[in-house]
C-alpha cells in the first residue's frame, strides 16, 4: 500500500520532523470540477477559524473532501504566525513550493472518521487512492448534463488523453452547442457536424476564442479577456450520419426558440 508520507517523502523532506496537521474541508458540491474551482474562497475561509486548530502547527497539509472519504490535495501550507481578532483567529497560511505536481491531482481516502477534519500527520497516514493524470478535468456525467467554463474547455483539449472519456464521447457526435455569455446572459447557439463534431468545433474556440464568430468577436476586442465569461453545453445531440444542412436546420430551430438573434449573440 503506497502512503501519503510516500508519497509527501518522495517530492520533498521538508516536513520530516515539524509539526504538521492533516486537515480535510468538507464541500457539499462534491464533484471533482465543483470543489477545485474557487480556490480563493477557500484559502480565505481555511485562513479563519473560530477555533485554535493550528496551534503549534508549521505546516498544514490541507485537502478538499470528494465522494465518499475521498479527498484531493488542495496544497501544502506553511503555518507563519496568527492573530486572534474577536474570538477567532486568523492564520498566516504559505504555499509551500515542491508539491505543485500533486495538487489537484492526489487522491487519498481520509478513512472513516471523516468528522475528524483536522488530524495530526503523524499520527494518522492515508492510503493514496490515485495520482489523476495531469490536466484532467473530472468525469464525464453525460452529453447533456455538463456547462464547461473556458478554462475548463481549454484544459480538456489541451489533454485529450487525460480526459479521454470527454474526447471520445465528444469527438463521437455531431450536435448543436450553446455558449452563455455568464456576464449579460447573451446566448450565442452554434453546431458541429464532421469530423471529431464537437469536439473539433470547441477546440477551434480555445484556439481563437471566437470560434470566428461575429458578436464574440467583437466582444473580445472590447476586452481580450472577454472569453473568461463564456460557458460552453450541448443543446442537442445528431446522429453521426447527419448531413449540413439538415444541422444547420435543427440549429436554427434553436435559434428561434431561444431567442438568440433578436437578443443574443447569433447574427444569422
Amino acid at each position: 500500500m503506497i502512503t501519503l508520507r510516500d508519497i509527501l517523502n518522495s517530492q520533498s523532506d521538508i516536513l520530516e520532523g515539524k509539526r504538521v496537521k492533516l486537515v480535510r474541508h468538507k464541500d457539499s458540491r462534491a464533484e471533482y470540477r465543483d470543489v477545485i474551482k474557487d480556490k480563493d474562497k477557500l484559502l480565505a475561509y481555511q485562513r479563519t477559524q473560530p477555533k485554535h486548530v493550528f496551534k503549534g502547527c508549521d505546516y498544514i497539509v490541507s485537502f478538499i473532501g470528494i465522494e465518499r472519504s475521498q479527498a484531493v490535495l488542495f496544497n501544502v501550507f506553511e503555518v507563519r504566525g496568527h492573530t486572534e481578532i474577536n474570538g477567532e483567529y486568523e492564520y498566516d497560511l504559505y504555499p509551500v513550493s515542491g508539491f505543485e505536481n500533486l495538487v489537484d491531482r492526489l487522491v487519498i481516502d481520509w478513512g472513516n472518521n471523516t468528522i475528524s477534519w483536522h488530524q495530526w500527520y503523524d499520527r494518522h497516514d492515508k492510503r493514496v487512492v490515485s495520482i489523476l493524470p495531469e490536466g484532467y478535468i473530472g468525469h464525464f456525467p453525460g452529453l447533456l448534463d455538463f456547462v464547461l467554463e473556458f478554462d475548463e474547455l481549454h484544459k480538456m483539449t489541451m489533454n485529450p488523453e487525460a480526459n479521454h472519456e470527454w474526447f471520445t464521447h465528444l469527438s463521437s457526435i455531431n450536435g448543436v452547442y450553446l455558449i452563455l455569455d455568464s456576464k449579460t446572459g447573451n446566448q450565442y447557439i452554434g453546431s458541429a457536424c464532421g469530423k471529431q463534431g464537437i469536439w473539433q468545433r470547441w477546440t477551434e474556440y480555445v484556439k481563437t476564442k471566437t470560434g470566428g464568430n461575429k458578436q464574440l468577436v467583437k466582444l473580445l476586442k472590447q476586452d481580450p479577456a472577454y472569453h473568461k465569461n463564456f460557458r460552453y453545453s450541448v443543446l442537442q445531440t445528431l446522429p453521426s450520419n447527419i448531413t449540413r444542412q439538415e444541422t444547420i436546420k435543427v440549429e436554427q430551430l434553436y435559434k428561434e426558440k431561444l431567442g438568440s438573434r433578436a437578443h443574443g449573440l447569433n447574427d444569422n
